[in-house]
């Protein structure tokens, strides 16, 4: 074991929660999410101490979005089973926020792996615009550009929000 390894760990500790929510939602699956996240930690293990005095969260993420379209590269995309729908009508005000985030995963979850990369950091890992493209390895621009075509093709696939429910003056 190396001197490092307990800094490994409490890294993991500390920052594994955060890192497996930005894995989730690049996946969108909880399982898939995890298998993300171990696979991203194991390349990054052996370079620990080179990169755990810079920032290792990082770096972790940038490995994640790698790994992330690679897999997405080579993943089959057909239909998908759904379990059966319920006989009952539900009333929507109980659920309306449940299915409004389900509704918003499922969309992020259709846009092409780059757009949904950016949108999983600029929006849920609040990242600058600069730290996204340092996580990407690409331009400002280019950023930029993926964001505007990621939130038009957003909503182009949300519901419309309902009249009234903004509330801010």
């Amino acid at each position: 074991m190396d001197p490092g390894d307990g800094d490994f760990e409490a890294f993991v500790t500390a920052r594994g929660p955060r890192l497996l929510r930005v894995a989730w939602l690049l996946t969108g699956d909880a399982h898939l999410a995890e298998d993300l996240l171990q696979s991203a930690l194991a390349k990054v293990w052996p370079k620990w101490s080179r990169i755990a005095g810079e920032q290792p969260e990082a770096y972790v993420r940038k490995a994640m979005i790698h790994l992330h379209a690679s897999w997405w590269r080579r993943r089959w995309r057909g239909e998908l089973p759904y379990g059966e729908l319920p006989d009952t009508a539900v009333h929507f005000d109980a659920y309306a926020k449940v299915d409004l985030e389900q509704s918003l995963a499922t969309a992020v979850r259709s846009l092409p792996v780059r757009q949904r990369a950016v949108v999983v950091l600029r929006y849920f890992e609040d990242l600058s615009v600069e730290a996204t493209a340092a996580a990407l390895g690409c331009s400002t621009g280019t950023v930029k550009s993926q964001s505007s075509r990621a939130l038009r093709a957003l909503r182009g696939l949300l519901p419309a929000p309902v009249e009234g429910g903004d509330r801010r003056g």
